[in-house]
Order: structure tokens, then C-alpha cells, then sequence
């Protein structure tokens, strides 16, 4: 390559949601390569973010910033108790966990049945019966160990829920 050519030569290197490609060469080989990349993979990219469910921490701690605070023991409802289901309890200690643990004041998003059920109050059959139907609706999922985590659609699902839960609560 002579000194004019490489004068000429021209990199480029481009990240993109975690993708990330360099080009060298000629101006026009360059522009040619950067342009096929944001035409080839960005639009994958933005289809793939419209279908892609995920969760928003700051809109979920303002939408529930009323029904769960983050104590150190753990999660608490800020809403009387017997104003909700068992299920609505339960999902909501559930994201509590999930919450607390995003924001690094608890260690785990996860709980056993034995904490749940005394925070439900309820005997450990009871609690067992009701996270069996929320896992079998996918609204919570059942760990290896034994624990539960809200699913990512059970936050989902809260988060369209929250307006009807409030108006029979308050």
C-alpha cells in the first residue's frame, strides 16, 4: 500500500445494542459497509425491542410505590391485607423481592414457601395451592431450589392490574 493509500484509509468501528463491527478501508468502501450495517441489523434490532418484554425499574417503583415498601426483613405491603386476595399477596411480596433486590437492598429476588406463607399468614398448603395456580399461570416461576420469583409478564400483568386493584383497596 502506498503512503497516499494508506493516508486514504479510513476505520470506523460501530456498537450497537451489544453488537459491534469495525470497518477499514476506503472511504467509499467504509461508507458502503456502515450503511449495510445499520440497514441490515438496526431494524432487527427495533422489531426485536417492540416484542421484547421488559421491565422499566423507575415506572415500577413509582407505580407501586403506594402497595410495597423495601424494609430490611424483607418485603411489606403498604395496603391492608385483607383487601387482597391471597394470589394479589402474594405476587406482590413476590415483587417486592424482585424490586428489592434490583435496587440492591436485598440479597435475592427470591422467597421460599415457608416465608411466604407467614407473610400471607395462611398455613403452608394454602400458600403451596395458590403459588401452584400462579405458576401454572405464568405469573410466577418456581426456582430449582424451591423458591419463587415474579415472572417478567407477572410484573406485566400487575402493572395492567394495578388501576382495578387500587379502586377495590382504597
Amino acid at each position: 500500500m502506498s503512503e497516499s493509500e494508506a493516508e486514504q484509509t479510513v476505520t470506523v468501528h460501530v456498537k450497537y445494542g451489544g453488537v459491534e463491527q469495525t470497518f477499514t478501508g476506503s472511504v467509499n468502501d467504509v461508507w458502503v459497509g456502515v450503511n449495510r450495517f445499520f440497514s441490515e441489523l438496526v431494524p432487527g434490532f427495533d422489531l426485536a425491542r417492540k416484542v421484547t418484554l421488559t421491565v422499566d425499574l423507575a415506572k415500577l417503583v413509582e407505580d407501586f410505590k403506594d402497595v410495597i415498601a423495601i424494609a430490611p426483613e424483607g418485603p411489606e405491603l403498604l395496603i391492608p391485607r385483607d383487601r387482597l386476595t391471597d394470589s394479589e399477596a402474594l405476587q406482590f411480596y413476590l415483587l417486592g423481592a424482585y424490586v428489592g433486590c434490583r435496587l440492591g437492598k436485598l440479597p435475592s429476588d427470591v422467597m421460599s414457601k415457608e416465608q411466604l406463607a407467614g407473610k400471607l399468614g395462611k398455613n403452608a398448603k394454602i400458600t403451596a395451592t395458590r403459588l401452584g395456580e400462579l405458576v401454572k399461570d405464568g405469573r410466577v416461576v418456581k426456582t430449582e431450589e424451591g423458591s419463587f420469583r415474579v415472572s417478567t409478564i407477572g410484573i406485566r400483568k400487575l402493572q395492567e392490574e394495578l388501576t382495578a386493584i387500587k379502586t377495590e383497596v382504597w
